[in-house]
């Protein structure tokens, strides 16, 4: 089997399981609707291009992070406690590309998600959606999601040789939500804790689509190189801690709980 076929096999394998349980439909349709009225009515007395950069695109970036990084995360959890992580992980089919595809299955659902919270704000607040820089809205969407991506595997593999992946998947969802400011600009955090958000990809992603919102071109280079920059520091962390991960299996010689 192909590169292709794996990818394409472990994506739709991964959306028919993802879509069967019912915590992710509620993720997939309830969280939208949620999301968007109370970041609504946070921003709602606020300016046109502040109430769309914020709470609508605030509430789809929280959904589309939920869907992707932290039900990705999650997917290495469930399959420790199946009993077949192991068996995944030494298939003759390259346990990156099964990761990655369970990773694009999550993806595909998620942008319907992101669709949903742009229907919903539009129709319960009466708020036509309007975008003042398409193609650069568009170009900042896919640089995101693939940010979003970079950071879903990485996370992935660090959970991987944990036995307390709930624990941590959970403590990095908002928290991390948050710091990259999708919800408020980052601005309003301390000092120490920008720094931090700095070092994230998805930060200088949310920035690119905020320009689109404000049509600005002011700034364009400040955050786009930045995001390539961290972009291949966080996909040359993760080829390295696959191979820690790969090192450490043989030597434990189970990825299972016990």
């Amino acid at each position: 089997m192909n590169s292709k076929s794996v990818i394409l096999t472990s994506m739709l394998v991964q959306m028919k399981q993802t879509f069967s349980r019912n915590m992710f439909k509620f993720t997939l349709f309830i969280g939208p609707i949620l999301h968007t009225i109370i970041l609504g009515e946070m921003y709602r007395n606020s300016e046109q291009d502040s109430f769309i950069a914020y709470a609508v695109l605030g509430a789809g970036l929280l959904n589309l992070w939920t869907c992707i990084a932290f039900s990705s995360a999650g997917d290495i959890n469930r399959e420790r406690y199946s009993n077949t992580l192991s068996i995944i992980f030494s298939t003759p089919a390259d346990f990156r590309l099964i990761l990655l595809g369970k990773i694009l299955g999550n993806t595909v659902l998620a942008l319907g998600s992101f669709l949903l919270t742009v229907i919903f704000a539009t129709v319960f607040y009466r708020n036509p959606i309007f975008v003042n820089n398409w193609p650069l809205l568009i170009a900042a969407f896919l640089l995101t999601v693939l940010a979003f991506i970079i950071i879903s595997i990485f996370v992935a593999y660090l959970l991987t040789l944990s036995r307390k992946t709930e624990i941590y998947m959970n403590c990095l969802d908002i928290p991390f939500a948050l710091i990259c400011g999708f919800v408020f600009p980052i601005d309003n955090l301390p000092q120490f804790i920008r720094f931090i958000s700095y070092l994230f990809p998805p930060t200088w992603a949310v920035r690119l689509l905020r320009m689109a919102v404000v049509e600005t071109s002011y700034g364009f280079w400040e955050n786009f190189i930045p995001l390539i920059i961290t972009m291949v520091v966080f996909s040359i962390l993760t080829a390295w801690l696959y191979r820690i991960i790969f090192k450490q299996t043989k030597i434990l010689g189970t990825l299972e709980m016990a």
